[in-house]
């Protein structure tokens, strides 16, 4: 791997353990702070996702146009300022439900072009045969930054407070951005058509592709019924659970580990199984465990058996999740990844707005176990586009070519 890459790879785990901390520190600030309510706090997360589904086409299309490093340095500096004025407005005592929207949408903004520049400039960091391993070691460290950053996010806010703990985030973004600056090499594509036939380009390379289609609709039907049960988990944790914020943290911090365990294990997984079949193991055991999670989430001792159901579920899950981003990347042609990117991530992650409402939504009228549960049950038809498709059949290991 390049030196280039090295710092790449750096900047993106110091910045996703600085936003691990937030994972748990933003939510506790509406809940506990300003008494937010199930709805209010269903808005909250959508908010945090709502820039994927109302600028993820065009920003796609745009990064493709510039030099991708710009934009990266840009998006983590500004979520830098962003989420650094919330311990601000706390300690003037301005600090409102209005600006946390307002930051978790400019965040989910700066966010956006960060994703999307960030698979676009990969693969001009490495070549296609290290893909698969450039993702399995990014998507390591974020879960070895990710295992500490919430057990501390939570122990910081039972310490000093949740506004004091965002603070971590915003040094974490800074570093981000000082290691993101020695990365020296950088991309750009001029002269470019018109931007409505760039975006449509886009879309047509994802749906037309039958793999691509697949994947697609399974990580969005899966994102979409997880975010109605996550944006409702701190709420039955911390309000009607009565847990602390440090064990709070715990439950993300576990996820972490899972994810670190699932990640180092995707290269064997794949190719004892073949990428597709592990790919829809990957898919159905995940959903199962976290079924099974989901009624041991109580105050007593049955909370640590959902916590370990809860990270088995992610080291499942990583196959389905390292392999697709794999696949994706060695199947685009580099001058277009940066809409193929933006297309997947306005289907994917624009669906989470919406899973985040309806979850906010139901946890009001139903209740909040109510709608975890809607949202868990949801998750077991995500493998359904996978064993419609070819991607059932697909035998390469990962970075070994695709063949069906």
């Amino acid at each position: 791997m390049t030196s280039d890459f090295r710092r790449f790879w750096a900047a993106d785990s110091v910045s996703q353990a600085g936003a691990a901390v937030t994972l748990v520190a933003l939510p506790l600030v509406a809940i506990g702070l300003l008494k937010a309510t199930p709805f209010e706090t269903g808005l909250l997360v959508m908010f945090e996702y709502l820039a994927f589904l109302v600028i993820g086409l065009p920003a796609g299309a745009w990064v493709d146009r510039v030099s991708s490093r710009p934009v990266l340095l840009a998006s983590v500096l500004a979520r830098a300022a962003l989420v650094g004025s919330i311990p601000v407005a706390y300690w003037l005592d301005v600090l409102a439900l209005p600006q946390l929207y307002g930051v978790a949408f400019c965040v989910s903004v700066c966010t956006v072009f960060f994703d999307v520049a960030y698979q676009s400039h990969l693969p001009h960091l490495v070549d296609d045969a290290q893909l698969v391993a450039a993702n399995v070691r990014l998507e390591a460290t974020r879960s070895i930054a990710q295992i500490g950053g919430p057990g501390a996010g939570g122990a910081l806010v039972s310490a000093l407070t949740a506004p004091v703990a965002i603070v971590v985030d915003a040094l974490g973004f800074l570093a981000a951005a000082l290691l993101l600056s020695g990365v020296s090499r950088t991309t750009r594509n001029a002269g470019r058509p018109r931007l409505g036939r760039e975006i449509a380009e886009g879309l047509r390379f994802v749906f037309g592709d039958p793999l691509l289609r697949a994947i697609t609709m399974t990580a969005a039907i899966s994102n979409l019924c997880g975010t109605i049960g996550a944006s409702m988990l701190l709420v039955l944790l911390n309000r009607e659970l009565g847990l602390s914020p440090f064990l709070c943290g715990l439950v993300f911090t576990a996820e972490a580990v899972g994810g670190l365990v699932g990640s180092l294990l995707t290269v064997r997984i794949a190719a004892w199984l073949g990428q597709g079949p592990a790919m829809c193991l990957s898919v159905v055991l995940s959903g199962v465990l976290w079924l099974l999670a989901l009624p041991m989430y109580q105050a007593d001792w049955r909370f640590a058996v959902a916590v370990a159901l809860q990270a088995l579920g992610w080291v499942v899950f990583m196959t389905f999740k390292i392999n697709s981003v794999a696949i994706r990347q060695q199947m685009c042609p580099k001058p277009l990844l940066g809409r193929m990117t933006a297309s997947v991530r306005f289907v994917v992650w624009g669906v989470m707005p919406v899973g985040a409402l309806l979850g906010g939504v139901l946890g009001q009228q139903a209740g909040v176990r109510e709608a975890m549960w809607v949202g868990v049950v949801g998750e077991l038809l995500a493998v359904l586009p996978l064993l419609l498709s070819p991607v059932r059949s697909l035998r390469a290991s990962p970075g070994a070519g695709l063949r069906a």
